[in-house]
């Protein structure tokens, strides 16, 4: 059953593949556009949706089945978690297509879908028994309600970036493109870290260190790519392995910040080719495909997305997430790292809707506002589930 789901989940991603091609064909192809520009209402935008389902039909039976193998919801580690975000933003993805038919929502939605499947990936797949702290009906009802809103959101983060590189002038290279550029940047280092965690897979890179763990007893922990931050008070193990240039502190999980900063270093690199080849920011390079695209309709989507994800996260990320603390922990909050950015995201949307509903705020300051919550949510899926060790650590 491991190995279905496991196929099935390779499938998905194929077909979030081939709809990726199928919308970026839809959109830059200019004899598939209709007489008014519209990149909208043409088959392969249909042949793209089409396939979309069927890679989200695929997605739900990866998750069927990996619930039958595990016995519990598959969403109990850091593969499953990630893996289940990216296939709530496709769900996500599909409502939406059906209301607006955009198809270049497609164009930037799906890739970071596979971005994210692929980023779930890197991380230890096999289906391991729950932890009696995770034994409990809660963990699927706190978890997927907040990864379904969280996807949900993250629509208003690709509607929000077609706005921008639609509208910005990228011949003034002022404050706002430099920031476009470095959510550019940001998406290129998360396809860096996939690069070059599988090179040093295969390549069967370990480096074991014995160390002081945040309690100060004495613990092993292996790194998978070169040391360039060590564990606090680590020893190195393994033989003709690189010695760490710096040591941590105990608080911090040496191991995967050493892994965040490999993957910020790498993006610098295929930032720096794709800008050689291009010779121009990535976002001007992008900013021609979209001239027949209508900047008040995605504007619109960022919107709609926003004020259904909302309820959504605040239902399971806040209120679920309290029934459980107060049932496992005898206290509904702690100020626990993940519970403090889960409050973080909470109240930035909620003053995102206020400032949208009560002062205005459309187009690009809505915009801006719809990428800032979307990096809050990668910042806690990231930073604070892998770098900051807490009770909710998926680490």
């Amino acid at each position: 059953m491991e190995t279905l789901s496991g196929n099935l989940l390779l499938i998905t991603f194929f077909m979030y593949l081939l709809a990726t091609i199928f919308f970026t064909v839809s959109v830059t192809g200019k004899k598939w556009r209709n007489k008014q520009g519209d990149m909208s209402g043409n088959r392969w935008g249909t042949f793209g949706f089409i396939t979309t389902i069927i890679g989200f039909v695929s997605a739900v039976g990866y998750f069927v089945t990996r619930w039958m193998a595990a016995g519990h919801a598959p969403v109990s580690n850091m593969f499953e978690y990630t893996t289940f975000l990216g296939i709530a933003l496709s769900f996500a993805f599909i409502i939406l297509y059906g209301i607006y038919k955009t198809n270049v929502l497609g164009m930037f939605t799906m890739p970071i879908v596979m971005l994210i499947i692929a980023y779930a990936s890197v991380f230890p797949s096999e289906v391991e028994p729950l932890i009696p702290a995770l034994q409990s009906n809660w963990l699927k009802i706190h978890v997927t309600t907040t990864a379904i809103g969280q996807g949900i959101l993250s629509i208003g983060f690709a509607a929000g970036l077609i706005y921008l590189v639609r509208t910005l002038d990228f011949t003034a290279r002022g404050k706002k493109v430099f920031w476009l550029e470095f959510i550019m940047y940001s998406l290129v280092s998360v396809v860096s870290f996939v690069l070059i965690r599988y090179i040093f897979a295969i390549a069967n890179y370990e480096a074991s260190f014995q160390y002081v763990d945040e309690n100060g007893n004495d613990a092993e922990m292996t790194y998978n790519l070169p040391p360039i931050l060590g564990p606090n008070e680590g020893e190195l193990l393994t033989d003709g392995a690189m010695q760490p240039l710096l040591s941590m502190p105990a608080w911090l999980r040496s191991d995967d910040a050493n892994t965040v900063l490999w993957s910020l270093l790498a993006g610098i690199v295929l930032y720096a080719l794709l800008r050689l080849i291009l010779r121009k920011p990535i976002g001007g390079a992008i900013q021609p495909l979209l001239k027949g695209i209508h900047p008040e309709t995605v504007d619109e989507v960022s919107y709609r997305a926003i004020a259904i994800g909302f309820p959504v996260f605040t239902l399971g990320g806040l209120i679920f997430a309290m029934i459980w603390a107060q049932i496992a922990w005898t206290r509904f909050w702690g100020w626990d790292p993940k519970e403090v950015w889960a409050l973080v995201t909470f109240l930035f949307y909620a003053a995102y809707l206020h400032l949208r509903l009560s002062k205005g705020w459309h187009g690009e300051r809505s915009a801006w506002l719809c990428v800032i919550g979307f990096a809050i949510i990668m910042f806690n899926l990231i930073f604070v589930n892998l770098v900051i060790a807490g009770l909710h650590s998926y680490a």
